[in-house]
């Protein structure tokens, strides 16, 4: 029906016109209805010509960019803005499509320039946390789409019970109308749901609205699921990369090697001195290392308790020792001092009567493995460089999980399950301990936990009974062995410190030439001459306060920090001397050189199991 049919006759006579003048009118209207038609027509083909046009940008869009999430959804979700005119856009991704739980693990939002003081789009994703981010994440509709697959068109959002008011007004975002559908995959799985608020008009969003956001979000769909895939690959790349690193390098022991330890005798305890707390890490060559492992395996039971294959456990043991590069400190000899250290606490110090025999086998057993493939670099490294590691692991951690992962790779070698008699619940929960041990050689984890861990000791509050208390207690048992060096007497631990000094000044070195970096002064040989105050800085931060914690909880460990005490003397002898001899070559001089750290270098050397001055992991700041 034409716009002039539409038209009603008006009674013209009654105006005075005349009938001529009528006709005429009569006569002309329907050119009127033909010219108000094509004008609508042409309005509504330029609407649908725009809309198209910005879905052909999105498709454009995708092909330029399938590497990055965060670009992708931010172009995606600047696109449904312009094609929409909305104030607010937000996309949120599931955490497991496969879970029937619906949970969002990443929210991106894209607030209009015309809400906001300024004038480009305001975007932002779910690290940058607000009150609207986190009313994102528990958004009730966004999980009703999430869960039912169908979409959900609010047209007032207060007088609809689904919207939840008191969560709109707490993230102090008025949303008047909501438009919400799900993001579906190439499998015809929901992956996460797209959200337009609000028209610009202030209008509700219509049946042609919800069609085009639909139609448009299955773009959106495809561009996500291709970036995640991409991202996929990426890391199976970078698993195979480090897989043929690790192979490459790495073999088996040979089986002349195992039928030489199993039978070989193995001396007692006391005869190795492996249950002292300040047993000389240099004492034992690197064979007579395998049999002193040997003879902790089986003086703590674990042999006969878990009935461990004694050819498979010399196998597995010399495999282990064939795993550790050929670095200057986290080598096999500083793997067994470790153990050697969480052995003598576990006897001697009496520790082995408060744990259970699956958590001794895990912490032995972690000690020995938690350094497996370390490369002679901490995590801040692998980060600046990008390395294979980096990709497949991220960048916290990274290095422990890389540890972890390559001794659960040891132990599903042919020959090499040591564990392959226990029960299945054993197992299950061995390895997760054993993972447990392992990354709280990270002293990132450890300074997140050491202040709970520390007032409850220090307040009498600790109880074995509890779960927690026991996690924090082994992670921190791991932590102290990790850094036994700086317990040990003087010559030893100095002995230790320069070896880790040496393998921080090659890390420098490489930081210097290759990625163009000034080291921090930890790493930089140029500044060799400040270890001595380094070294207070280290066992007053973070030695000193926990040994002397361990000692609140077990007296026995006391030798311990007797023998810090007096390293932290020499040490601090030599600042001393140090701080002379500057002030007598150069007083009137000053460089800006403290003779202790700045917070920065240390800051540089935490986090990691890069090992610390006096022998244990820095924490390495990875982020």
């Amino acid at each position: 029906m034409t716009a002039a049919a539409q038209i009603p006759w008006c009674p013209y006579q009654q105006l005075g016109l005349m009938k001529r003048e009528s006709e005429v009118l009569q006569m002309y209207l329907p050119f009127c209805g033909i010219a108000i038609s094509n004008a609508l027509l042409f309005a509504a083909s330029r609407k649908e010509y725009d809309r198209s046009r910005s879905l052909l940008e999105v498709v454009n869009d995708l092909f330029e960019e399938q590497t990055d999430l965060e670009k992708i959804v931010r172009k995606i979700m600047h696109r449904a803005q312009t094609l929409l005119k909305c104030e607010r856009c937000s996309v949120q991704l599931l955490e497991d499509i496969e879970s029937p739980v619906v949970k969002f693990t990443k929210s991106f939002e894209l607030l209009s320039p015309k809400c906001s003081a300024d004038t480009e789009p305001s975007f932002k994703d779910s690290l940058e946390k607000s009150s609207y981010s986190d009313w994102l994440i528990n958004n009730s509709i966004a999980e009703l789409v999430a869960s039912t697959g169908l979409p959900v068109n609010i047209s007032d959002a207060y007088q609809d019970p689904r919207f939840d008011a008191e969560a709109d007004q707490f993230s102090g975002f008025h949303i008047r109308s909501v438009l919400c559908v799900p993001i579906w995959n190439s499998n015809h799985q929901i992956i996460g749901v797209a959200q337009v608020l609000n028209r610009l008009d202030g209008k509700p969003f219509d049946d042609a609205d919800q069609r085009l956001f639909e139609a448009f979000v299955i773009f959106c769909g495809l561009g996500i699921n291709n970036t995640i895939m991409y991202d996929q690959v990426k890391k199976s790349w970078a698993k195979q990369s480090v897989a043929l690193d690790v192979l490459s390098y790495h073999a088996t022991c040979s089986k002349t090697e195992v039928d030489k330890f199993k039978a070989a005798n193995i001396p007692l305890v006391c005869e190795l001195g492996i249950d002292k707390l300040s047993f000389d890490d240099f004492s034992l060559d690197v064979d007579a290392m395998i049999t002193a492992a040997l003879r902790m395996f089986m003086e703590l039971g674990m042999v006969q308790k878990f009935k461990i294959d004694y050819e498979t456990l010399c196998r597995w043991l010399l495999t282990v020792r064939k795993n550790y590069r050929m670095v200057l400190y986290h080598n096999w000899r500083h793997a067994f001092n470790v153990c050697q250290c969480m052995f003598s606490m576990l006897t001697t110090a009496g520790f082995q009567e408060t744990l259970t025999e699956v958590e001794i086998l895990a912490l032995i057993v972690g000690c020995i493995c938690h350094d497996l493939d370390h490369r002679g670099t901490n995590n801040a490294f692998q980060a600046k460089t990008g390395s294979a590691l980096s990709l497949l692991y991220g960048t916290s951690a990274t290095l422990e999980h890389h540890h972890f992962n390559h001794a659960v790779m040891i132990l599903q070698s042919e020959g090499h399950n040591i564990f392959s008699n226990l029960s299945s619940q054993e197992y299950s929960d061995l390895m997760q301990l054993l993972k447990q041990s392992i990354l709280a050689t990270d002293l990132t984890l450890y300074f997140e936990n050491r202040n709970a861990f520390f007032e409850l000791v220090t307040k009498g509050e600790y109880n074995w009974n509890v779960k927690t208390h026991r996690d924090m207690c082994r992670s921190m048992l791991m932590t102290a062995c990790d850094l036994a060096a700086a317990t040990k007497p003087w010559e030893i631990s100095r002995k230790v410190a320069e070896l880790v000094t040496s393998e921080f000044f090659e890390q420098g070195d490489r930081e210097r030439s290759e990625l163009k970096l000034t080291p921090s002064a930890i790493f930089d040989r140029n500044r060799k001459d400040e270890l001595p105050g380094l070294q207070l800085e280290w066992i007053d931060g973070i030695c000193f306060p926990l040994y002397e914690t361990l000692v609140k909880l077990n007296p026995k460990l006391q030798p311990m920090v007797d023998l810090i005490r007096e390293n932290r003397a020499k040490w601090d002898e030599l600042n001393r001397e140090r701080q002379r001899s500057q002030e007598s070559t150069a007083p009137a001089s000053n460089d800006g050189r403290s003779a202790m750290p700045t917070t920065d270098g240390q800051r540089e050397a935490t986090g990691s199991n890069g090992g610390g001055p006096c022998g244990g992991a820095p924490p390495e700041n990875t982020s």
